[in-house]
């Protein structure tokens, strides 16, 4: 279903649905830069959110785990939409507590980022935090869609627009997956729009 795109980005957030929760960190704050072990295709390298505003804004998702229903989900939106992603001068880097052993597997599934965009390892949560975050341990016993114990703790699902300026264009949380990815998409849709 096609939705207009917003007029500004205020428009934008009051488009939310209301049972969506304000993100921690809010629209007009600086997004904490960070560096961090990531994987592209399967390929590990050094995330930097810095390096990455150089090139346009940056769509920064936390999730709480690879492997899991509603991150499986995400992350495969989030790449069958990549290409309309880049067509509006923005990257896109999901960051969980995953190690990188899980997510060089995961970033290169088809099922999930298909090789399309990078995942960034926070196996401490100190990025989560930095962005107010809540962090929780995981359940013991709890195991992937794979069948595998999950032995890392999980970060809430939020995400963060970031403008080449390091400022955050848009914050928001407590969405679908999918509605994720649409409200991330007409939010840097409409900063190319804007000139960023």
């Amino acid at each position: 279903m096609k939705h207009p795109l917003p007029r500004s980005l205020a428009l934008l957030a009051l488009a939310l649905p209301l049972s969506a929760a304000q993100a921690a960190l809010a629209t007009g704050d600086t997004a904490p830069s960070f560096e961090a072990p990531a994987s592209l295709a399967g390929k590990a390298f050094t995330y930097s959110l810095a390096d990455a505003l150089k090139r346009g804004p940056v769509v920064v998702y936390f999730y709480p785990s690879a492997y899991t229903g509603g991150c499986n989900l995400e992350a495969h939106t989030f790449a069958v939409q990549h290409e309309k992603f880049l067509a509006a001068g923005a990257t896109i880097v999901g960051v969980s507590l995953d190690d990188i052993g899980r997510l060089n597997t995961f970033s290169a599934d088809p099922e999930y980022c298909g090789g399309k965009i990078a995942v960034a390892s926070d196996p401490d949560g100190h990025i989560a935090r930095a962005y107010a975050l809540s962090v929780r341990d995981a359940a013991p016993g709890r195991k992937d869609t794979r069948g595998v114990a999950i032995e890392h703790g999980f970060a809430e699902r939020s995400t963060f627009v970031v403008k080449p300026d390091g400022h955050i264009a848009v914050a928001f949380d407590g969405l679908s997956p999918v509605d994720n990815v649409e409200h991330a998409l007409s939010a840097v849709q409409q900063l190319a729009q804007q000139g960023r």
